[in-house]
């Protein structure tokens, strides 16, 4: 038995079926959620999500207390599995849209005129507390950034394993830790006054932000969804740069510091670049060599913006209503005013 107490303390449960899963990673011997549990779950809710998180996390970092062997445990991998489905079936229901690769691509590459979304927000008219939380919340993907996209490397091969590893190798600071992308993050965390221990806000996430994360873990865990798992990485490099262009803009208005800055202009660069790479290399790549994986890059594609859109629609929600995004508040940062704090009604 191997049990780290470096990892994050295990969250709240919040509902019937992450609380059956959690009571499982203490050790408490009781039945891990059933079918009839799992059917009745939300998809896209608290409870679904924090459960298929917490499943996920041993591959990760694992959490304080929690025996390492807990990664491979066969009755949390049985659980893991209709958690997955209900998760999956739902995207394919919801995200699925008629479209071909190069025209998904290509609604990627268009920036509207004029754009609503969170990174638009921030930039005119965000506040420091609003760009807090969206660190917090964001942070349960940043601190590991890279990570899941690396398990799609022993899964490909030729043109689209050296553009991916190409991609990844800057992701991981070209070899000097810190300029790891996660470290930059860390830093951009520092200057807002928030906490950079891994894990931190996971009580605090909502279930879309969860939700944003579970599906690269999914992704990049199952080798027949790696097809997927190069659409969903690049939405993600192809819509960085211009996106990061409006949250550096957003944290130099907010006086958030030289850090906060940094970590979005140095992904204004790169992801230009990577953006080139993903499309000619990894995609290309690819589909050149597994052509009926387009369907699978698409759904990747699709499956990414639908919940991303999800994740920025509840975030704007509760901010143009006064309140927090937040299940917890976040403590104040100790060296700048964030402003008035928010309502909760969480």
């Amino acid at each position: 038995m191997t049990i780290d107490q470096r990892g994050p303390a295990l969250p709240d449960g919040r509902g019937e079926v992450s609380a059956a899963v959690l009571a499982h990673l203490r050790g408490e011997g009781t039945p891990l959620p059933d079918a009839r549990a799992v059917a009745g779950a939300d998809p896209y809710g608290d409870d679904l999500q924090l459960a298929l998180y917490v499943c996920y996390e041993p591959h990760y970092r694992g959490f304080a207390g929690v025996d390492d062997a807990v990664e491979w445990d066969p009755s949390l991998l049985a659980a893991r599995a209709p958690l997955e489905a209900r998760f999956l079936d739902a995207l394919r229901r919801d995200a699925a849209r008629d479209h071909d690769v190069d025209e998904a691509v290509g609604e990627l590459l268009v920036e509207p005129v004029h754009g609503t979304g969170v990174s638009h927000h921030l930039q005119e008219e965000g506040r420091l507390w609003q760009l807090r939380e969206y660190a917090a919340q964001r942070s349960l993907y940043h601190l590991k950034e890279a990570d899941p996209h690396a398990w799609v490397l022993p899964r490909l091969w030729g043109r689209a394993k050296a553009g991916m590893a190409a991609v990844e190798f800057d992701e991981f600071g070209g070899g000097r830790a810190e300029r790891v992308h996660a470290r930059l993050f860390a830093d951009l965390m520092t200057d807002l006054g928030l906490d950079t221990t891994y894990g931190r806000y996971l009580n605090a996430a909502s279930a879309p932000m969860l939700a944003t994360v579970n599906l690269m873990s999914l992704l990049g865990l199952h080798r027949s969804l790696r097809g997927a798992l190069v659409g969903h990485f690049a939405t993600l490099e192809i819509t960085s740069s211009p996106a990061s262009r409006r949250l550096a803009l957003a944290m130099k208005r907010a006086g958030a510091g030289p850090a906060a800055e940094l970590f979005y202009t140095e992904h204004v660069e790169a992801d230009a670049v990577h953006e080139q790479v993903v499309r000619h290399e990894v995609i290309g790549g690819l589909l050149e060599e597994e052509p009926q994986l387009a369907p699978d890059v698409v759904f990747g594609i699709d499956a990414t913006v639908f919940l991303e859109d999800r994740f920025g629609e509840d975030l704007l929600g509760h901010w143009r209503a006064g309140r927090s995004s937040l299940r917890t508040p976040l403590d104040a940062p100790a060296t700048r005013s964030a402003g008035p704090e928010p309502d909760s009604d969480r």
